[in-house]
């Protein structure tokens, strides 16, 4: 934050009083927005009377970027969306691709693409909550789960190679299959971290000094949040029980057995509870989905791909002995295969909300038009309503509790 730029001189009419009010900005500072979010405020005192929001401070335009690059290499951009659940995007986009090319993924691909977008959600709400923690005074709790945090981090760079930005899975599938060291760690972390997560709770959910400072700020309707278009816990938080893995399911959530938690006022008291009771759910659902893979047996406990060569890298081994394997080696990372020609739109259920990809295809080798739906571009147009009337202290919870990602919001 920085000082106060200019004084407005407001005449009350009735009182014949003159009220003052401050213009101020609000970002883009890390330590106070979490990210380069600008809001130009109009305070009254402390009070918050009305906000301007700025966007597009690390836009980097990868909408465009897409139209250039052949389909998998798309994935990396994907990453850089949402940072926080960065596997979710690369399956969404994956997902979305399989979607054009009529690709059909075998059932243990899909759990194992469910055990990695639930790891990722637990991670992106596990960051959200602990920073709404921060921002109310508590660092102890963002300490102490971060720790778990690193246990998912270690798994995903047992799977890619890669931590926060990993480029996970491939068209059909993934690049390898999973490791034991792998489901080792799964397991480990099922283990341990819902003790981490119910004293997390402990610290908060009967603070009263949390609740003071979440509870009736930061609040919309159901019917307002529909208005603005919120997804994901946001809007579930004011009490619409929307989720795409159960209203449209990809990956065979349907095979999964888990609840949707709803709030009631939307607040931001709500949206942390909400986050949190999604947690458990996804540690619920990570639980069926191992079992469900240790199921397979045989041959079938290796698959890790569909049967796609036009998509999906062959095996080194088969490129250096098989000419078929060599011409496709050749072909795919030279960026030479034609897409169909065709209008889609593929979404899944994010940590942040609904992510989808609005995809055209002329033919070509690249895209024609690519268009990512980022729930945090929709989430911030609501600031200025969320804000009006509220403290300067409860604007800052207000956008931890939105979870806005500006990676997300710029793209």
């Amino acid at each position: 934050m920085v000082k106060t730029e200019q004084t407005n001189h407001i005449s009350l009419p009735i009182t014949g009083l003159e009220q003052k009010t401050s213009t101020l900005n609000l970002g883009p500072t890390h330590p106070a927005t979490h990210g380069v979010f600008q809001n130009i405020l109009e305070i009254d005192g402390e009070k918050v009377v009305s906000s301007e929001q700025t966007i597009g401070y690390i836009h980097r335009a990868f909408e465009k970027l897409a139209e250039r690059r052949p389909l998998y290499q798309i994935t990396t951009l994907t990453d850089r969306l949402n940072y926080c659940s960065s596997p979710i995007n690369n399956m969404g986009w994956h997902l979305t691709c399989e979607k054009l090319l009529s690709v059909s993924t075998p059932k243990r691909v899909d759990y194992l693409r469910v055990i990695i977008m639930e790891l990722a959600r637990i991670t992106d709400h596990l960051i959200c909550n602990s920073i709404v923690g921060v921002d109310t005074g508590a660092f102890t709790g963002f300490l102490y789960l971060m720790q778990y945090r690193e246990l998912v981090y270690e798994i995903y760079e047992e799977v890619c190679g890669s931590r926060l930005t990993t480029n996970m899975g491939r068209i059909g599938g993934f690049e390898r299959n999973f490791t034991q060291v792998a489901f080792t760690k799964i397991e480990k972390f099922l283990k341990e971290f819902p003790k981490a997560l119910k004293e997390f709770e402990n610290l908060f959910v009967r603070n009263r000094i949390f609740i003071d400072r979440t509870q009736g700020t930061g609040g919309i309707s159901s019917e307002r949040a529909l208005n603005y278009g919120f997804t994901g816990p946001n809007l579930r938080a004011s009490g619409i029980d929307y989720d795409i893995r159960v209203h449209k399911p990809y990956s065979s959530y349907e095979d999964f057995d888990f609840n949707i938690p709803v709030g009631t006022t939307g607040d931001n008291y709500d949206r942390f509870l909400v986050r949190s009771q999604e947690m458990w759910q996804s540690l619920r659902i990570i639980d069926q989905a191992l079992k469900k893979v240790y199921a397979f047996k045989g041959q079938e406990a290796d698959v890790y791909h569909a049967d796609a060569p036009e998509y999906y890298l062959p095996e080194k081994s088969d490129v250096y002995t098989k000419m078929e394997a060599l011409i496709w080696h050749f072909k795919i990372v030279m960026g030479e295969i034609n897409i169909p020609k065709g209008e889609i739109y593929n979404s899944v259920e994010g940590a942040n909300g609904e992510l989808g990809f609005y995809l055209i295809s002329d033919g070509g080798r690249t895209p024609y038009r690519l268009h990512f739906r980022r729930p945090c571009f929709v989430y911030y147009q609501a600031y200025n309503e969320l804000t009006k009337g509220s403290m300067l202290s409860d604007a800052i919870i207000t956008l931890s509790s939105l979870n806005l990602i500006a990676g997300e919001m710029d793209a």
